[in-house]
């Protein structure tokens, strides 16, 4: 028969602790980023949710070394379009022994793949799995993250690292978690979350369980923006400034009126988008600089083509495009061989570094996700000069505007408060990652 301290140290949420001491930790690596690798290793199925720039691609590959060197097996890195050859590369600058597969081939122990990939590999070809931009897991009812998720599933080694966890709600940190094997995503909802009764997409944190929550995320994810998070000097990672600037053309004044109608539904959005296309498209064209590189971020099958003609120099990375040319397009303008980069937020908004650009153009959409991960590209560690956004519209546009500029605060706000109520919650554990005892009544 157990005793009530006993008891409550069942009824603890704990970590799965499913790891091991890291057998390598290189001195190429900041203090903070030792920190967290030695700890995702200790936990075995850990989640890194850093900001753009901390460096989770060489932290990821430490992971995967230090799993190789303790079980002899392989390890498969999961990134998204175009962002394999550039994990290669990062490995070979690090010493770290990696190679990309296409077909499903083990050429060696760290196998890096995009995601496009996945159908091609067996699970268990491989006794750790990283998942590269894991927000793509995001999607509750999206087929690649079920295809993920069945896939990891019987893998004992994993990790996800992603600057934007749950961009919308709390809630979407559940398919994270049901990731690792931790929890599903029903039964986070059902345990830490409260359905307002009208919709079943919109849940809150219950009041008495906010601490508890806090407390189970810090026993498999880290969250931070900035090393000083973790109470390291911030030094390199403080970035140059970021400029926004707004142009608007003028949209259609219909006839009878003085002033142009506000698009306010889908349907009106998409048409003003359509009838002002050139002139948005000309305003892009005449702010690219002629002498530096420059991306320019579409939505649009024709901006595209369209931006591809007034813009010298510019070629285009399409939807499509084959993946073999998306990545060859991607990797010449990372390389400087291509100057001018038309190209979707959806195409290549993750996971690229272009610190050699420093002047981009976007059109709004109602997704601060792929603002934010497409002004990232190049607004990042190791940029040396001021990022430069131009944020073009129309007239007509400005509560497609206004609703991106919102969600991106509400984003930057929840951010925040994940890696404020983690770090508090880590601040009341003990230093081996336990959590703290509960007392025992004085009345008992």
């Amino acid at each position: 028969m157990i005793d009530y301290q006993e008891f409550l140290k069942m009824k603890q949420l704990r970590g799965l602790d499913a790891g091991f001491s890291p057998l390598w930790m290189p001195d190429f690596l900041y203090d903070f980023q030792k920190c967290l690798c030695e700890w995702a290793t200790r936990i075995g199925r850990a989640a890194l949710f850093e900001d753009c720039g901390l460096g989770k691609t060489p932290q990821q590959l430490v992971w995967a070394e230090n799993v190789v060197r303790k079980t002899n097996k392989r390890v498969l890195i999961l990134t998204p379009l175009a962002v394999s050859r550039q994990t290669v590369r990062e490995g070979e600058k690090f010493g770290i022994e990696c190679s990309i597969s296409k077909q499903g081939r083990t050429p060696g122990k760290i196998v890096v793949t995009n995601y496009e990939r996945l159908h091609y590999f067996n699970q268990s070809d491989f006794v750790g799995v990283v998942c590269d931009e894991s927000s793509i897991l995001k999607n509750l009812d999206g087929k690649r993250r079920r295809q993920i998720t069945d896939f990891v599933r019987r893998v004992p080694y994993r990790l996800l690292c992603t600057a934007t966890p749950a961009p919308n709600d709390f809630m979407e940190l559940g398919t994270s978690s049901e990731a690792l094997g931790l929890m599903n995503h029903g039964q986070m909802l059902g345990m830490f979350f409260v359905n307002d009764g009208k919709t079943t997409q919109k849940w809150s944190l219950k009041g008495h369980a906010r601490k508890r929550f806090w407390r189970w995320m810090g026993t498999w994810a880290r969250a931070l923006r900035m090393p000083s998070d973790l109470g390291f000097d911030d030094g390199e990672f403080i970035l140059p400034e970021l400029r926004i600037v707004q142009h608007e053309v003028q949209s259609e004044v219909p006839p009878g009126r003085l002033l142009c109608a506000l698009a306010s539904t889908l349907n009106e959005q998409r048409a003003e988008r359509r009838r002002t296309l050139t002139a948005r498209c000309e305003k892009v064209a005449e702010i690219v600089p002629r002498d530096r590189p420059f991306v320019a971020w579409c939505h649009l099958n024709a901006e595209g083509d369209l931006l591809e003609k007034m813009i010298p120099d510019a070629v285009q990375v399409a939807g499509s495009d084959s993946d073999e040319v998306k990545e060859d397009r991607l990797w010449a303008f990372s390389h400087g061989d291509i100057r001018v980069l038309v190209t979707k937020p959806r195409i290549a908004s993750f996971g690229l570094n272009w610190q050699h650009c420093s002047d981009v153009s976007f059109f709004p959409s109602h997704s601060h996700e792929q603002f934010y991960q497409a002004i990232r590209r190049c607004y990042r560690f190791q940029q040396l000069r001021n990022v430069t956004c131009h944020i073009v519209t129309s007239e007509a546009e400005r509560l497609v505007l206004d609703n991106m500029v919102r969600k991106e605060r509400q984003s930057a706000e929840m951010y925040a408060g994940i890696v404020r109520e983690m770090t508090n919650a880590l601040a009341e554990r003990n230093g081996d990652g336990s959590a703290l005892e509960m007392e025992m009544p004085a009345w008992l």
